[in-house]
């Protein structure tokens, strides 16, 4: 059976970044990856209730989606308020009940902006080799 290479050859012709390129690319990468929202995804629980949300497909009380989730209405609340504290879903109060819903364009945008800015600098070849002269990540 043939071996496919999982090596991907980058143009060795790409001038490294200037020092101003070189710092907006640290700042949106540091934008971009937001610990906030990606401590919000990791969880396990966040992301099954934020799942049962957007297949919904309409607001949800606290205690719908902890019937429909299997987890306890204390557990919801508690992961569904950071979830809103992170932009990835609106609440709103109604007398006594809360409903959220997902924000589905705003998590879709962060996320694709990454990918979008993973795509551009990655597939130029502008990989931070900090061994060689020419790195231009602005870690060191």
């Amino acid at each position: 059976m043939a071996q496919v290479s999982k090596h991907v050859n980058h143009p060795a012709s790409t001038p490294p970044a200037s020092p101003r390129q070189a710092a907006r690319r640290k700042a949106t990468v540091d934008r971009l990856l937001d610990p906030d929202l990606f401590k919000a995804l990791s969880d396990p629980t966040r992301l099954k209730l934020l799942a049962c949300l957007i297949k919904c497909g309409r607001p949800c009380s606290v205690t719908e989606i902890a019937e429909c989730c299997s987890v306890d209405f204390s557990v919801v609340a508690r992961h569904l308020a950071h979830l809103a504290r992170e932009g990835l879903l609106t609440a709103e109060k109604q007398g006594r009940t809360v409903w959220y819903a997902p924000c589905c364009p705003d998590l879709t945008r962060r996320l694709r902006d990454l990918a979008d800015a993973i795509d551009e600098w990655c597939g130029q070849g502008s990989t931070c080799n900090n061994s060689t002269a020419g790195g231009d990540c602005g870690c060191t």
